[in-house]
């Protein structure tokens, strides 16, 4: 029985002690997941190639929206005594093959951009960090579907 990953829609500012209890959340919930998935995998199917497990749908569905988005921003400076959200979230992903999806008109809006809205809008420069995508409101839509269950910090 599959069921839908929860979505994490995220939209407090690095700064807000919201963003890092987001990640913390994450963390947990994708651990708990991958040793219960590893478990459901060695019980029904133990020679599994590792090309599938890049179709399978992620674990956790995560949406970055306002100003969250500045966690996407690779130039943002973090000092040596806080958390790094930017470089924690990049982690996590690569971890997990999680998807990063940032609402491209919120990030825009507060100055994140990649390669092709920079060209396109005429900025200067991308600064979008790398495991992050600059997405439209559908990919959210599409995410919400299926009785989604919806946690926002």
């Amino acid at each position: 029985m599959t069921t839908t990953p929860p979505l994490l829609l995220i939209t407090a500012d690095p700064s807000h002690p919201l963003a890092r209890l987001a990640l913390r959340y994450a963390r947990a919930y994708l651990k708990n997941a991958a040793n219960s998935h590893d478990i459901d995998n060695n019980d029904t199917n133990s020679t599994r190639s590792s090309d599938n497990a890049t179709s399978e749908p992620p674990l956790l569905n995560v949406f970055f929206y306002g100003d969250s988005a500045h966690i996407a921003n690779r130039l943002r400076w973090q000092s040596a005594d806080q958390l790094d959200l930017t470089k924690e979230w990049q982690s996590l992903a690569e971890q997990y093959q999680l998807p990063l999806p940032v609402c491209v008109s919120t990030a825009l809006s507060r100055g994140v951009s990649d390669v092709d809205n920079s060209s396109r809008h005429q900025l200067d420069g991308a600064n979008l960090a790398t495991g992050f995508t600059l997405v439209g409101l559908s990919e959210l839509a599409m995410m919400m579907q299926d009785n989604c269950r919806l946690i926002q910090f």
